[in-house]
């Protein structure tokens, strides 16, 4: 499909790593993914440049800057009163209608493409600093769920912009060594999965750093409740290599995240009590996400941190899909172990070599992955 072009949007499928001055990480992560095949929701970017020009256009610009100036890094209440003031400002200021009509031309662009008026959408930053390999800024700007209307966009799209200075952020941008006035935000606009599952996979074992294993982590509804950490998941440890499943856990979840068609609003919904400790993932759906992150880590080569939905509309196995994905940035980060004649002898080799990781090859001995 042939899409308008205007100086604010990039579609998803225009994306790449090279476009994350325009996109950000977030962005330019599923631009990769969308070009590279990977089952992803459609959508697109607002552009770092639409932000860069609502900032400059409203002339707030040097405010937030002199507000920045004057933080106490030192002083948590302090950075808690500048990001409230910073948000206040921009929250105050508006938005010219040349970057209004370009996100609400493009969302009605969107639910053509999708056949859905009205077409739910999660709303998500894309800061130019998020999503690299030796910092993570996850969590620290805001996401919107179940978004309806190309006006409800433009709002939260405003208030992402905002959340590029929450106390977190701010902080944390100043630990890292990132000046604030290099730092811009993009905001996703993707079609909602309409979940009755989702969560996390990691590439490796978060828990050891084991690159042999996959890690799926679950829970009814919405992947809010697993992100967020509200709910126990289910857990679920696959093996890379010859994709058995070595280890399930099945937790009480007590609560799930779903729209509301009437408010058009993401609610916390009692879990009944036959499915509270059922498994959330078959073995069928276990198997189609494991292969999707080993593709995707594949591709970036890197062990990746991803966020998937099992849509509730679609067929299997076309209703697995990616909704993101970050570099994993914990154990990635450490020296992986040595190879050699300086592995430990005796029970604490043996130890070694099981936290390492293991892969077989056709024609040779178990090695290190």
């Amino acid at each position: 499909m042939v899409h308008r072009e205007t100086p604010y949007i990039l579609w998803f499928d225009e994306c790449t790593t090279t476009e994350r001055p325009l996109v950000g990480g977030k962005n330019a992560s599923l631009g990769e993914m969308t070009r590279a095949g990977i089952r992803v929701p459609p959508g697109f970017a607002i552009t770092t440049g639409a932000y860069r020009d609502f900032v400059d256009q409203a002339g707030i610009g040097a405010q937030i800057q002199a507000l920045l100036d004057e933080v106490d890094y030192e002083d948590v209440a302090g950075v808690e009163h500048t990001s409230k003031a910073i948000r206040q400002l921009m929250g105050a200021a508006t938005i010219p209608a040349e970057i209004e009509g370009a996100i609400v031309g493009a969302y009605e662009e969107l639910c053509s493409e999708c056949c859905v008026p009205d077409l739910p959408v999660a709303v998500r930053s894309s800061a130019t600093a998020e999503d690299l390999p030796g910092a993570s800024f996850a969590g620290q700007q805001d996401t919107t769920l179940w978004v309806r209307s190309g006006s409800r966009v433009v709002i939260r799209a405003a208030i992402c912009w905002s959340s590029l200075f929450t106390a977190r952020a701010i902080s944390y941008r100043h630990e890292m060594g990132f000046r604030h006035d290099r730092v811009y935000i993009s905001v996703g606009v993707q079609k909602m999965a309409n979940a009755q599952t989702a969560g996390v996979m990691f590439t490796l074992n978060p828990i050891n750093g084991d690159r042999s294993i996959i890690a799926i982590d679950s829970s009814w509804g919405l992947g809010e409740s697993v992100v967020s950490g509200v709910v126990t998941p289910d857990n679920f440890l696959v093996d890379k290599v010859t994709l058995d499943i070595v280890r399930r856990t099945a937790s009480k979840k007590m609560i799930e995240y779903e729209p509301n068609e009437e408010t058009q609003e993401v609610e916390i919904r009692d879990v009944q009590a036959e499915r509270q400790t059922c498994p959330s993932l078959n073995d069928e759906e276990i198997m189609a996400l494991s292969k999707l992150g080993k593709r995707i880590e594949g591709h970036y080569g890197t062990p990746q941190d991803i966020e998937w939905a099992i849509d509730r509309d679609l067929p299997f196995p076309e209703n697995v899909m990616i909704v993101q994905s970050r570099p994993e940035t914990v154990w990635s980060q450490k020296e992986r172990p040595v190879v050699g004649n300086r592995r430990k002898a005796g029970v604490a080799g043996v130890v070694d070599t099981l936290l390492a990781g293991v892969r077989v090859k056709p024609t040779e001995q178990k090695v290190e992955s």
